[in-house]
């Protein structure tokens, strides 16, 4: 592959709704530049980008792959990312590190859900984007109702920029309105295309739009505005000049229309990513941190800067180990090199850099600013770290992967396979960020969290396939709490005889209730040497070690109480701090019996983002899983609805909210206090817990 500077080359994120062809546009790219000699398909298993045994199976993008598309002496770097949410992880990742976006939408659908969720990522970077009406081979195909959904949703900065020449299996061709040409193809093969004058049943329509695409142009530059009132022709260059402008300062966003399938429209597609989405010069310098301060240190995308480089993902190959895929912001990186991680300040060993395509690896001997290559067997280097100058390092902002929304409780089919799955997850994390786990010290079950079902089946496949560790997935229990509602004096006494010395501790104590979330507190009262003072800490040992398990409905924890030791008595002889500990435990069970026992559940602080039309499912939704609602705050065209809502109910609520709202709807969750279960429900959860101990 031959080299490009710094103004040559294109970043270019493709993100949609699962199933409008990002892969299969891709792959017409590929071919018809030159950079595949067969044309592979996602339906047969043999695109180039979706070669993941679990992507060549469900025939849909799970990962994102970069493919270098060589067009026009330039290099267009195109990240095909998923499309279904469940792999938001990836897209987050794409976005952070490309220059620019292009957004696909079917023509048949418009814009969906996918499409409205992926926008509201692309906004928070702030990114530069250009739209497609991709499919226009499809049957009920309409390019200007597509058009209408995207105006609708993304409001007036939505210019068309080509117009198609027939519709479904009719359509053959585009209408360029810069050059005001038209495009027709004339055989299958798509390589095939002229350049021709506009159909006259077109030419009205097109002249229409070209007048507000002129316009949109015209805004973004002040000597072509002047040019345009003045009642001069813009030429094509000035049009492309002004569009080129427009995009970056995100005036702009240029609809262009295409049929990835049926490779009609790809080349003009590729002469509009080069001539108007922005280069790593015109986006400009990047911003980091000097490790250890704030201090803020800028690098511009030139060679002769100290190196910067972000880790945007890391992928697991069964034949050469961790890949990992890094964004050169800045200077050189040089093939068997060293290079220093400054996010975790460790030296790495560089072996042979590669450009992706796909799952082909080609190798370079070096990757220039603005650019993205990949590397194999970095020991320490993870998704979000930055690659820097020793001698002058910075650190980049990281990656702000989004909170998993699922968990469950994952346990090995075969017994002694619990190590496997520890080891397994922890490398499946290193490729997905928003794949999480932790040992639940209490329950003492591994639960796994993600970003929805799908997203934890395939974490379940991938354990499979790649460890040899077969999982079943269940919901994880519940952390109940029990503590009292009154006080109480409870008596412990402990005195047994045996051949020899016996064993005596005998304790008063007055157990009362402490506000939700203090936790157990425990005072010493006792006056005159009633417990000597050797055995006040074993008693108050004997109360902490005994409140893990020592409630007296299900055994669950302890909490929110206060023990004070107020008198006892004692053995010369036969008192020991393990009969005093023993004594405390009998006082500690007893009073929790006569106390009046509750049974506590967690309460989590639930933040739903959703369309309007959708807060009046949502807040009825949450009353029927006993949520109290806090408030609702807007945020554009959305709604925050802000509830408490206890986690039982909250198991499946991923599955629920997108039932609800065709999947329009996100949300977040955290723990927020402890409160009591209704007495009906704690009954039910009483009882299945006893049976579970019964059964072990």
């Amino acid at each position: 592959m031959k080299k490009y500077t710094v103004d040559q080359l294109r970043n270019l994120a493709v993100v949609s709704h699962g199933g409008a062809g990002k892969t299969t546009l891709a792959e017409a790219m590929l071919y018809l530049s030159g950079g595949v000699d067969r044309l592979g398909k996602v339906d047969d298993g043999t695109s180039t980008m979706d070669y993941d045994p679990d992507e060549v199976k469900r025939k849909s993008s799970i990962n994102a792959s970069v493919a270098p598309v060589e067009w026009n002496n330039h290099k267009i770097n195109f990240i095909d990312t998923p499309g279904y949410s469940d792999f938001v992880g990836d897209v987050v990742g794409a976005l952070r590190v490309a220059d620019s976006v292009m957004v696909l939408v079917d023509a048949v659908s418009g814009v969906e859900v996918g499409t409205e969720l992926m926008w509201r990522r692309i906004e928070e970077y702030d990114l530069p984007r250009m739209l497609v009406v991709n499919r226009m081979d499809r049957e009920n195909a309409n390019f200007f109702k597509a058009v209408e959904s995207l105006t609708e949703f993304f409001g007036n900065r939505v210019a068309v920029a080509q117009i198609p020449v027939g519709e479904g299996d009719k359509f053959r061709g585009v209408i360029d309105l810069s050059s005001m040409k038209a495009y027709m193809w004339d055989d299958a093969s798509g390589k095939n295309y002229s350049e021709v004058e506009i159909p006259a049943d077109l030419l009205e329509t097109a002249e229409e739009y070209r007048e507000k695409l002129v316009e949109f142009a015209a805004e973004s530059d002040e000597e072509l505005l002047n040019k345009y009132f003045e009642g001069e022709t813009l030429t094509q260059k000035d049009i492309e000049a002004g569009l080129e402008k427009a995009l970056l300062s995100r005036s702009v966003y240029p609809v262009f229309c295409a049929s990835g399938l049926k490779l009609t429209g790809i080349q003009p597609l590729m002469d509009a990513i080069v001539s108007l989405c922005p280069s790593p010069v015109s986006v400009g310098a990047v911003k980091g941190t000097a490790p250890g301060s704030e201090d803020v240190v800028e690098r511009k995308p030139e060679e002769t800067e100290p190196l910067s480089a972000l880790v945007f993902k890391t992928m697991a190959d069964p034949y050469v180990g961790k890949i990992t895929m890094f964004r050169v912001y800045s200077g050189i990186v040089k093939s068997d090199s060293q290079v220093y991680n400054a996010s975790r300040d460790r030296t790495e060993r560089f072996g042979q850099i590669f450009m992706t395509k796909g799952k082909q690896q080609v190798p370079v001997s070096e990757v220039g600013p603005g650019d993205i290559a990949g590397v194999a067997k970095l020991a320490e280097t993870t998704t979000g770290d930055t690659l820097a100058d020793k001698d002058n390092p910075m650190i980049l902002p990281r990656i702000d992967f989004p909170s998993s929304v699922l968990s469950m409780a994952v346990r090995p089919k075969s017994k002694g396979d619990e190590d496997k799955i520890g080891q397994g997850l922890t490398r499946l994390m290193e490729e997905d960020p928003t794949l999480k786990f932790d040992k639940d010290a209490e329950s003492s079950e591994l639960v796994v969290s993600g970003m929805g079902e799908v997203h934890l089946d395939i974490m379940a496949d991938r354990l499979k396939r790649k460890f040899g560790v077969e999982v079943v997935l269940e919901e994880p229990k519940i952390p109940y709490r029990e503590t009292i509602k009154n006080t109480v004096n409870v008596e412990g006494r402990h005195k047994k005889q045996t051949g020899g010395r016996g064993q005596f501790g005998h304790v008063w104590i007055e157990m009362s209730p402490l506000p939700s979330g203090t936790g157990f507190e425990f005072e010493d009262k006792v006056f005159g040497g009633a417990v000597p003072r050797q055995f006040i800490p074993a008693v108050e040992k004997g109360l902490r070690e005994a409140l893990p398990a020592g409630g007296v409905l299900a055994g669950f924890p302890l909490v929110d109480l206060k023990c004070s030791l107020y008198d006892g008595s004692s053995h010369p002889v036969d008192s020991s701090e393990m009969a005093f500990k023993i004594a405390a435990q009998l006082a500690l069970k007893k009073g929790c019996t006569e106390a009046t026992p509750i049974l506590l559940e967690p309460i989590l602080k639930v933040d739903v983002t959703v369309p309007e039309e959708f807060m009046g499912d949502v807040m009825g939704d949450f009353n029927k899983k006993r949520g109290r609602i806090l408030g609702m705050e807007p945020e554009g065209r959305y709604q925050i609805v802000r509830a408490l809502v206890p986690m039982s109910e909250m198991a499946k609520y991923s599955i629920d909210l997108r039932a609800m709202t065709g999947g329009r709807g996100m949300f977040t969750t955290e723990f927020s206090h402890y409160e009591e279960v209704p007495g009906s429900i704690a009954t039910k959860i009483i009882e299945e817990a006893n049976k579970e101990k019964e059964a072990q």
